[in-house]
């Protein structure tokens, strides 16, 4: 791109007493310039989506520059027709995603609104919002804040589910004396290496996002959907939402279906795309069992606030936007400045030395509320760098499920962001690794292209 401004820069001198010949002839070399970026960003992207040996079923891009979106690209299909290639639908603009864990990053937006408003207190015990004593039995006298389920420091753990039946009260599972009590695998034991009490070590675990959604009943007074929907995407004209019964039928017409190339546990690359979940063939779904008795604050993970929001790509960088903004996009304002400040701040590093967390193969090095930073650090198959060059830090999330791997990153300093949303991949995912970091090698090359020709401008 530099060469590009240095012929507009030429241009512009040379030509200035030819008036609007001059204006034509520059917007003409721009329209040039851009489009050999947009040509070669593209086929970059359209190799990635058709390897043979790793294909995807379908990806969405943005890219944002200088506060702005300067990139969005759709190849491959929301629904595979796997007898007749012609009932496929493509993806676009209006499609919908379970964007997987990049959920947890919005509902993070919800629970610092409820902080904004003083309904809800970051140190706090949680306990006392949820109605019912939440502590780790084997360190029963540590309190667990919504700032320690923000930051994965709880000492919950996944091993007992982080999903439970609407009609099972939160307070019936991780009650030891409850009757649905997933026999100690909801909680951190205790260990001879390192302190695994309530807010000293870090493990990346869902569960805190269905307590936290619980929370967020609890001090609303409304279900975590309904809450979600009604205080942070509606306010932004954002469609969808974690609920996909409450859907309008416009919203799954265009929601893409979750896909593998995987039967069984079988992987195959030139086998058929395999349905994972909302496969709902353009019907809306009927409302769930028991929904007509449920009460806000007892259950809300079957709201999957941890992974369960259904958003297109163009929404996503509607959020990022908001972030970089300071909490205020197109005259809304969302969050306070402050809080936007406070998910941003520094609350956990990874230290090899006092073993204060699980940071999954390097790639979890320092986090924030609900958001990761991404520290740049890179080796083969291991680290968070995001791009082949490296230099590239900021904030965001990363999202993994039911075949869909989604990115969500920005730099608020720098004002540039990155998404991309995967809705289906071909080969084994546990088998194929970076080349200098965590992420899969499609996923550092879709991450590339982006930075190399819609940020950096390169042709």
């Amino acid at each position: 791109m530099k060469f590009f401004r240095t012929a507009l820069t030429t241009a512009a001198l040379t030509m200035r007493s030819h008036g609007i010949t001059c204006i034509f002839l520059l917007a003409a070399l721009m329209s040039d310039c851009c489009a050999a970026q947009s040509s070669a960003l593209q086929t970059r992207l359209q190799a990635v989506m058709n390897d043979p040996v790793k294909p995807l079923a379908s990806l969405s891009v943005v890219a944002i520059r200088d506060g702005k979106r300067v990139y969005q690209g759709y190849f491959g299909k929301r629904s595979i027709d796997p007898l007749d290639p012609a009932h496929s639908v493509g993806v676009d603009s209006k499609t919908l995603f379970r964007v997987a864990s990049i959920s947890k990053l919005v509902t993070t937006l919800g629970v610092m609104q409820l902080v904004d408003q003083r309904k809800l207190d970051l140190d706090a015990d949680v306990s006392t919002y949820l109605g019912f004593r939440l502590r780790n039995p084997n360190f029963p006298e540590a309190l667990i804040s919504t700032r320690m389920l923000l930051n994965h420091t709880s000492s919950l753990r996944d091993e007992g589910g982080y999903s439970f039946p609407i009609e099972q009260s939160l307070q019936s599972v991780l009650d030891p004396r409850g009757e649905n009590d997933g026999a100690g695998g909801h909680w951190a034991l205790p260990s001879s290496s390192a302190d695994r009490s309530p807010g000293r070590y870090f493990e990346y675990v869902n569960l805190n996002w269905g307590v936290l959604g619980t929370v967020i009943e609890a001090v609303s007074g409304q279900r975590f959907d309904r809450y979600m929907k009604q205080a942070v995407l509606a306010p932004l004209k954002i469609a969808g939402g974690f609920n996909a019964q409450e859907l309008s039928e416009d919203e799954i017409g265009h929601l893409a279906v979750l896909y593998r190339k995987r039967s069984g546990e079988v992987w195959d690359a030139s086998g058929p795309w395999v349905a994972q979940v909302d496969d709902y063939q353009g019907r809306v779904p009927a409302v769930r069992a028991g929904m007509e008795r449920y009460r806000p604050g007892r259950n809300a993970t079957p709201f999957s606030p941890q992974g369960g929001l259904r958003i297109r790509a163009g929404d996503l960088a509607r959020l990022m936007l908001l972030l970089m903004n300071g909490g205020e996009l197109d005259g809304v304002r969302l969050l306070s400045t402050a809080s936007v400040q406070t998910m941003l701040s520094e609350t956990w590093r990874h230290d090899e030395k006092t073993q204060n967390g699980d940071n999954y193969k390097g790639l979890f090095n320092a986090w924030g509320l609900g958001v990761q930073k991404f520290l740049d650090l890179s080796a083969p198959g291991q680290g968070d760098r995001l791009v082949a060059r490296g230099g590239l830090t900021g904030y965001g999330h990363l999202g993994f499920a039911y075949g869909l791997q989604s990115a969500f990153f920005f730099d608020p300093v720098k004002r540039l962001g990155m998404i991309y949303i995967v809705s289906g991949v071909g080969s084994d995912p546990e088998l194929d690794t970076g080349q200098y970091s965590s992420l899969n090698s499609w996923e550092e090359k879709i991450l590339d292209a982006l930075y190399r020709h819609a940020i950096l401008e390169e042709p």
